[in-house]
């Protein structure tokens, strides 16, 4: 479904480079993770999948099951059936949570296709269910007031009734307690299955715990250096990045050091 090719990608406003060479490929209905240091542009990536705005890419290819995604706007990469879960979702006051979902889930099908509202609230209902989110979520602002653990949980909501072929989950663990993270890791599961894949961007193994990837690359300056199965999540929890990084035989500086 989506292959990446030597991707080069700079930050526009000072021409620094972010990514530098990377290569990655996500067959239909597999689950892979990205983990790596801070600062080596995991979340850089996941962005430029889905055209932020805030960077270029110099060199280097995106395509999505046959499309090259280069000069496709944001909401045409939606529509091709790519989904961002946001690492910091946005307060949008004023626009109901169900209203929100709905019109996402409406600009994704043709109008013939579009569920009543009945269809939808009896799916939005299910969905709430599996996430253990209350019904008032219904009525309540996009985000407005949600604590950190909603938000992600909301990410997840809007995930399942969309229904894309991609999503991408930009450190979707983050800040979640215990009962919060299997929540949302029980939403994903329930996604499982052909013409559905995913990229969880995280910096721990804690979620894959609960969701077990196919495959788990390291990220690091920029660039894959590393895949594997979950063997390799956990030799990261107890060695770190450095010690990959040598043994390796990366010349390669950690921000964290």
């Amino acid at each position: 479904m989506l292959k990446i090719t030597d991707l080069h990608v700079k930050i526009i406003e000072n021409n620094q480079e972010v990514i530098k060479g990377l290569n990655l490929e996500i067959p239909d209905g597999e689950i892979h993770v990205i983990m790596g240091p801070n600062g080596t542009g995991k979340s850089t990536l996941s962005q430029t999948i889905m055209n932020s705005g805030k960077y270029e890419i110099t060199h280097g290819q995106i395509n999505f099951n046959g499309t090259d995604l280069a000069k496709l706007s944001t909401d045409e990469r939606a529509r091709l059936g790519i989904f961002l879960a946001m690492q910091y979702p946005t307060e949008i006051p004023g626009i109901k949570n169900a209203d929100f979902i709905r019109a996402a889930v409406n600009a994704m099908r043709p109008k013939s296709a579009q569920p009543t509202v009945l269809e939808f609230m009896q799916s939005l209902s299910k969905a709430m269910d599996i996430l253990d989110i209350k019904l008032d979520y219904t009525d309540r602002y996009l985000n407005e007031g949600f604590s950190g653990g909603e938000k992600k949980r909301n990410e997840i909501l809007q995930m399942m009734m969309v229904k894309p072929q991609l999503a991408i989950l930009d450190e979707i663990d983050s800040g979640l307690d215990i009962d919060a993270l299997k929540v949302v890791s029980k939403g994903i599961n329930t996604m499982r299955g052909n013409h559905f894949s995913s990229l969880i961007i995280t910096h721990y193994d804690r979620i894959l715990r609960y969701v077990k990837p196919d495959v788990v690359h390291v990220m690091m300056d920029g660039k894959i250096v590393a895949s594997g199965g979950i063997e390799l999540a956990k030799s990261l929890e107890q060695g770190g990045y450095a010690q990959l990084r040598d043994k390796l035989g990366l010349n390669i500086k950690l921000v964290d050091e």
